[in-house]
């Protein structure tokens, strides 16, 4: 699987805090083995969001992306369930 990233996620992800950037690195290795792994909390999302899906990374953190094909994701936004549901 090809996993890439948008360049809105990378300005994101810079700004976490090191705890956070951590369990967001283990999180993409687990999805990069197992997209639909139990503690990923991997779900599609609804309204402004419809058409991408989430990951969960510890508590109220997640990371949204879109799936391009079958060999192919791109992850566009990371942040708490407040920032990203503004």
């Amino acid at each position: 699987m090809i996993i890439d990233f948008h360049k809105t996620f990378h300005k994101q992800a810079v700004n976490l805090k090191p705890a956070q950037k951590n369990r967001l690195k283990k999180a993409l290795v687990l999805f990069a083995e197992e997209p639909y792994h139990p503690d990923l909390y991997n779900q599609p999302l609804t309204g402004e969001w419809q058409g991408f899906r989430s990951i969960s990374f510890g508590g109220d953190w997640r990371a949204h992306y879109k799936i391009i094909d079958d060999d192919t994701v791109l992850f566009v936004a990371v942040g708490t369930h407040s920032q990203l549901y503004q």
